[in-house]
């Protein structure tokens, strides 16, 4: 299995875990804030959605997913360059979604867009350096690595918070 082949596993892998348990979550959980935490499963799938979308688009000098008609679905009121990070308390539960449909839809086109992204790639593409604004280097490989794990970690909250009793 060489690196492309990794690469494009694990970029499926946020989809497929929320495919987990996406379909014993019921729709009026999506928008809770449990323990009063900001960040409601609208908001981490939304975010996880976003951060794939925004990252891979800079990589591939493409547009992103987001601003291909998704942003007027999904109608949040925020910038298509927004991805969440860094949002205050009160932008993050701005963020509601009333449709589980729609936010996976949205993740399933950012990973295919993401797949059809990493299978065009050369092993020279992944070791190029894309940012060296860090200690050492960033080459492509790297940050998409960065960028899946983060993904992960998402999916793995909301899956937790799905998880729990509301």
């Amino acid at each position: 299995m060489d690196s492309r082949d990794l690469l494009t596993d694990l970029a499926q892998r946020p989809l497929q875990e929320l495919d987990h348990f996406w379909d014993s979550l019921d729709a009026s959980r999506l928008n809770e804030h449990p323990a009063g935490h900001p960040n409601s499963i609208a908001w981490l799938v939304w975010h996880t959605g976003r951060e794939i979308d925004v990252q891979v688009a800079d990589a591939s000098g493409s547009d992103q997913v987001w601003t291909r008609g998704w942003s007027d679905r999904f109608d949040l009121g925020v910038g298509d360059d927004d991805l969440g990070l860094g949002h205050t308390e009160e932008q993050a539960r701005a963020i509601i979604v009333d449709s589980k449909d729609l936010l996976r839809r949205y993740l399933a086109a950012v990973t295919d867009e993401s797949v059809d992204y990493l299978g065009g790639l050369t092993p020279d593409d992944l070791s190029e350096v894309i940012d060296d604004n860090w200690d050492p280097p960033v080459t492509r490989g790297v940050r998409l690595i960065s960028v899946y794990a983060d993904a992960l970690q998402h999916i793995g909250q909301a899956a937790y918070v799905a998880g729990t009793k509301g």
